[in-house]
């Protein structure tokens, strides 16, 4: 299992600032990567160069940036640019649909075709994040690209069967979100079968996982906030109806808000969804999601009663080393 973390998700209350101080303790600790999300706060690549001139070692993965608000070419450029402005720093890119309420309710663009233009990005991207400079910036333009390659993989955030599809026949990486280890074993049945069809070895599976060791009652409300956002989006309701949350999903559905799906979702919904709890109950979570066939665990860290996530990381970074399953922390 490999081990990585997300200095900023889904929008929340959070300070702005605390992706920064995420970043640099990952790196101190000795991650190996932090991804940086795109939301209605911040620019994903502007947050990773920034994220890239405080830290030393970690590698960056900027996105998933919605492919509906930002064409191929743009989002490659974003990389190598951030890329560059970091002494070379290895950037990758993940993309994804994003939901209605993200692409039309921050973006102000019609959400059409979300699946055919995944697809096109992902194709594009998989020769544009490559391409050596010197070439046309995109084919029959007469503006030659002028910076390195970004260096990075290429993650497509995928759960229905179409991205899921789109995954094996263009990703290095394919990227769950809040999910169980009955759910993962499921979707890594799905991915394995589309990239035989796609005559590829199958995408790294990953997934982004909510994580608090020893959590403060604050922490499993925020963990309990990012699934309370989720409860309507298509295909997650249905995950969250298997796993037990159907009230939580009909009263999101009628227009519940927040803090009112937050009550009525049950406590142990934080344990279901990620890493939540005692060390011991973390390290079975983690055995079971690997039995399950998940590759990656990228720690998104509760930092409602932890700031910056701190004490989390810290003692998963000790622990992993410990298991062999996280570098030495670097000088």
């Amino acid at each position: 299992m490999d081990f990585s973390v997300v200095a900023v998700a889904r929008e929340d209350d959070s300070p702005v600032d605390e992706p920064l101080r995420i970043a640099a303790l990952a790196d101190r600790l000795g991650y190996r990567e932090v991804w940086v999300g795109e939301g209605p706060t911040w620019d994903a690549f502007v947050l990773a160069t920034a994220i890239g001139a405080a830290t030393r070692h970690i590698a960056l993965t900027a996105g998933p940036v919605p492919v509906s608000v930002r064409d191929p070419y743009t989002i490659a450029r974003g990389a190598a640019g951030t890329s560059a402005v970091t002494g070379g720093r290895p950037v990758g890119v993940a993309i994804g649909t994003a939901s209605k309420r993200v692409v039309e309710g921050v973006h102000g663009r019609p959400r059409t075709r979300p699946a055919a233009a995944l697809e096109e990005s992902a194709a594009a991207l998989r020769h544009l994040l490559h391409a050596e400079p010197g070439g046309p910036v995109t084919p029959g333009s007469p503006f030659r690209r002028r910076l390195a390659p970004p260096g990075g993989p290429l993650t497509v955030a995928a759960f229905g069967d179409r991205a899921i599809g789109i995954a094996a026949a263009h990703a290095d990486r394919m990227l769950l979100d809040l999910v169980t280890p009955e759910q993962v074993r499921v979707l890594r049945g799905k991915l394995d079968a589309a990239a035989q069809r796609a005559g590829r070895t199958a995408p790294t599976l990953a997934a982004w996982l909510p994580a608090a060791v020893d959590p403060a009652p604050a922490s499993v409300r925020q963990v309990l906030g990012s699934i309370a956002g989720y409860l309507t989006v298509p295909g997650y309701a249905d995950m969250f109806r298997a796993a037990g949350f159907g009230e939580a999903v009909d009263l999101a559905t009628a227009g519940a808000e927040r803090d009112a799906l937050i009550e009525a979702l049950p406590k142990e919904a934080a344990a279901r969804v990620g890493l939540v709890g005692d060390l011991k109950t973390i390290q079975a979570r983690i055995d079971a999601y690997a039995e399950a066939g998940l590759e990656e665990i990228a720690l998104v860290p509760a930092t409602a009663g932890d700031p910056g996530g701190t004490r989390t990381l810290t003692v998963l970074a000790a622990d992993l080393r410990g298991r062999g399953e996280l570098r030495d922390q670097p000088q």
